[in-house]
């Protein structure tokens, strides 16, 4: 059976920039798989990537289809969401009427696996704000918004870039909370995070990305070596 998701020796240059030297990766069904590394691995141009945003050598595979030349809105019509980092939010918009761009991209005639209802019960704040600005929101409540964004297209996989980054801890337990959920209900994660540990905990396998490449694949959520995984992300 075909993963979801494989990467197959995905490079990424920005004109003489490289960063992406090397990426492979799969990504199962209804899987959690995190990148992680310090800045300037290469994870966010991996997740931009996969959407198809950046242009890119080697190849991306959704269910054993190269995706190659597509463009991002192409690849959310295929079942593929992503909440970029620094959440992309409009912010002189309603919280509404950001969740509504989120459903343009459902896929018809497929029966939806995640609703408005679903998201609503995800995010309680949802209903309390609706018509408030997004950008009168905390951070916390802006990522949630965000993520319920990306939902309300019902995919099969979704890519999340540093979702915890600049939020209080209260807020992160919250963020990770939401993904098991989303885990619960089918939904593949790729996730890109700089709390290294908490994302391997959470992620059934995990990938050390440093100066572009994979230095260490990490398998059920447990570090057996935690020195192999310092040494990786610095790139030893």
């Amino acid at each position: 059976m075909n993963p979801l998701l494989r990467l197959d020796d995905l490079r990424v240059t920005y004109g003489r920039v490289v960063a992406v030297k090397s990426v492979t990766l799969e990504v199962n069904e209804g899987q959690a798989v995190c990148l992680v590394g310090p800045n300037g691995a290469g994870k966010s141009s991996t997740l931009l990537a996969v959407m198809g945003a950046v242009r890119s050598r080697g190849d991306v595979l959704l269910r054993g289809t190269s995706t190659r030349g597509l463009r991002p809105e192409a690849l959310a019509h295929l079942g593929v969401a992503m909440v970029p980092e620094g959440r992309h939010l409009f912010q002189t918009m309603s919280v509404q009427d950001n969740l509504s761009l989120g459903t343009l991209a459902r896929r018809q005639g497929k029966r939806a696996r995640i609703d408005e209802r679903w998201v609503t019960e995800l995010f309680p704040i949802i209903g309390q704000f609706a018509s408030r600005r997004a950008g009168l929101l905390s951070g916390g409540q802006q990522q949630q918004v965000a993520i319920a964004r990306a939902l309300l297209s019902d995919p099969d996989l979704i890519l999340l870039d540093e979702p915890s980054l600049g939020l209080s801890p209260v807020a992160v337990d919250a963020v990770f909370e939401v993904l098991e959920r989303i885990r619960g209900v089918g939904v593949a994660i790729l996730l890109v995070e700089q709390r290294a540990q908490r994302a391997i905990r959470f992620c059934e396998r995990s990938y050390v990305l440093s100066d572009g490449e994979i230095r260490l694949e990490v398998t059920g959520g447990a570090v057996e070596d935690p020195q192999a995984v310092v040494e990786a992300y610095f790139g030893r």
